[in-house]
């Protein structure tokens, strides 16, 4: 039998837009129209979960938004660890159940802090070392110089990781150095041993966890490399000069990454101030999807209603999308031709499975095929059929144990659960 490519009944797990600081379907934060003079600081009050109560949030209102299977989930340091040596794994065991409750996994981060006052380093810390303030008219503040602090900081990962590294809905970390938002600022400023030691926490007690990072440092990501897959997060997607000059050498110097590690973008701004912008929308989406994206946080605040057929089909290509092609049968040998037609593979090894219903009975078969080598473009996949009872069977496929997020193939063929039915074998 052979089948047509048809757009998923619904969003796929692991790819696609991120919800931030919010969870799936809860409220959009309302548009923001950035104006010079608030020295771009308009998004300080979200950039740290959780959210104080006083945030505008009538974006659903406004514009749509796409359906998010990850969570992206900032924390402060000070939240995980209040007290030096004392840490608050129920804030993250509570994190992690709410997202579960939401059908979704969590990329986490865990920054030192962030700009505002009130998201500094944990008051602990101030008693030992020196902490810089935000210097007065400045949108970013420094990180502490003292080798003490990336010690300590990197304690607080190392507990993070031994404590949730296991937990499956902890799914991505998005690696946290230096600087506000732990997003590398003036990362010139510590010794590269020290990184390279931050950086080998990482890799050492994040071992069942997706690891990406800033593009802004790809020597520090393929050191990490070494021992773990480590994908990349471009910040500032959107302007201009970010896709056309400062993205392009940076990618080139990890092009192959996307292979074996996911690639993350996070807006400039946001779509509604793209919009306002003029930045060309068809130009960004062709470049992202150039480039092998798999998730982009897009910040929970409203696209603009216009753009949605164009978000739609720019979602429908991130990640993997699965279609089978055809199946054939060769006595007890049954081969299967899939196309991966988005742009990255799924990096979470999912069984995949058979299903064999006929009068003898039904029957699963756990197969040995690897989806994660599936890169776009068609693969083809050979299964030997198990040693069943005589007769015909309708034969369906699928991705995923019962414990598994469902995963939608894009074809035409009737679904039931996480199963396509896809024809019929005589044994």
């Amino acid at each position: 039998m052979t089948f047509a490519y048809k757009r998923e009944e619904g969003q796929n797990p692991f790819c696609g837009f991120t919800s931030f600081q919010h969870f799936r379907g809860e409220k959009l934060y309302s548009d923001i129209v950035v104006r010079p003079e608030n020295r771009m600081t308009e998004t300080e009050n979200v950039e740290c979960y959780p959210i104080p109560d006083d945030v505008p949030q009538n974006g659903r209102e406004e514009g749509y938004y796409p359906d998010s299977t990850i969570a992206y989930i900032r924390i402060l340091w000070k939240e995980f660890e209040p007290e030096q040596g004392v840490y608050n794994y129920d804030f993250i065991r509570q994190i992690l159940e709410d997202a579960r409750a939401h059908d979704q996994v969590v990329c986490f981060r865990l920054m030192a802090h962030s700009t505002r006052a009130q998201d500094d380093v944990p008051e602990w810390l101030k008693s030992l070392i020196p902490c810089p303030e935000r210097p007065p008219m400045m949108r970013v503040k420094d990180s502490p110089t003292d080798p003490l602090f990336l010690k300590l900081f990197g304690r607080a990962v190392q507990e993070l990781g031994d404590a949730f590294d296991s937990d499956p809905t902890f799914y991505y970390l998005d690696i946290s150095l230096p600087g506000a938002w732990g997003e590398g600022h003036k990362l010139e400023l510590f010794p590269d041993e020290d990184i390279q030691g931050l950086m080998d926490i990482y890799v050492e007690h994040f071992q069942h966890t997706q690891l990406i990072g800033q593009l802004a440092r790809p020597e520090m990501l393929r050191y990490a490399s070494r021992l773990h897959p480590a994908g990349w997060r471009g910040d500032g997607l959107g302007d201009p000069f970010h896709i056309n000059d400062r993205y392009p050498p940076l990618i080139a110097e990890l092009s192959d990454v996307w292979k074996v590690a996911p690639v993350s973008f996070e807006a400039y701004w946001w779509l509604g101030e793209w919009q306002r912008k003029g930045w060309d929308l068809d130009h960004i989406i062709e470049k992202t999807l150039e480039w092998h994206i798999t998730a982009f946080n897009g910040k929970s605040i409203p696209v603009p209603f216009e753009w949605q057929e164009k978000v739609d089909a720019w979602v429908a290509k991130m990640g993997y999308h699965f279609m089978l092609e055809s199946v054939e049968q060769t006595g007890r040998q049954v081969t299967l031709t899939v196309n991966n037609v988005g742009v990255a593979p799924l990096y979470h090894r999912l069984p995949l499975r058979l299903r064999l219903m006929g009068d003898a009975g039904t029957y699963m078969v756990d197969t040995p095929v690897d989806v994660t080598a599936w890169l776009p473009g068609q693969w083809t996949e050979t299964v030997s059929l198990p040693d069943l009872p005589a007769g015909e069977y309708s034969l369906a496929v699928g991705l995923g144990a019962d414990t598994d997020p469902l995963v939608y193939w894009c074809m035409d063929a009737p679904r039931d659960g996480r199963f396509y039915t896809v024809g019929k074998v005589t044994l």
